[in-house]
């Protein structure tokens, strides 16, 4: 595997959840900073987004946001960040997001996580990347989504095989081995129809 230097983090810009994803993204911020990953995210300063760079840049770490110009008032973009970039639109912070990481981590978060989520395990899938997606399924969060991504392997949708494309943890302190130990996998488009 690789060395991850640069871990893009997806997670929920809401603050009124549950105080066990509020603590996973505080604790997985300092997790990164301690073990010289940067982190690139969202660019807002709210909710688990907020809370995550805020523990990046607490404990010394590096953390590079990117915000479209039409949310970066409604997310309250980051002002304390290594780097901010504000970009045109959803689809430019989507693309730099992934260029500028090695490895993905999902944490609890909304329909915006899932979308991101759904697209990066698409490009994957597709040959577009072949970077690690971990998924921290704290407290069962992402089970229905993963007993969903089974019922379409099921359904032929997808391949058997293809809930590889990401890897599942439960627990944040699987996250960092698990990145360690991530197979260099490469998906052949050209088999997604087979």
């Amino acid at each position: 595997m690789k060395d991850i230097k640069s871990l893009c983090v997806y997670c929920g810009s809401s603050g009124n959840v549950d105080d066990s994803f509020r603590n996973a993204a505080s604790t997985m911020g300092k997790t990164m900073a301690d073990a010289g990953v940067q982190l690139v995210y969202g660019g807002g300063h709210v909710g688990l987004m907020g809370l995550i760079a805020d523990a990046v840049m607490d404990n010394g770490g590096e953390a590079i946001g990117i915000i479209p110009e039409h949310i970066s008032s409604k997310e309250v973009q980051h002002k304390g960040l290594t780097e901010l970039h504000v970009v045109d639109t959803m689809h430019t912070r989507k693309q730099m997001m992934v260029d500028k990481s090695d490895a993905f981590l999902i944490l609890p978060g909304g329909i915006g996580t899932l979308d991101e989520l759904c697209e990066i395990m698409t490009w994957r899938q597709l040959g577009i990347h072949d970077k690690p997606i971990i998924i921290a399924n704290i407290n069962g969060y992402w089970t229905p989504f993963l007993d969903m991504i089974n019922h379409i392997i099921k359904a032929g949708f997808m391949r058997d095989g293809d809930e590889k494309l990401m890897i599942v943890v439960e627990s944040l302190d699987e996250v960092m081995p698990a990145l360690k130990e991530a197979p260099d996998q490469k998906f052949d488009p050209s088999s997604k129809w087979i």
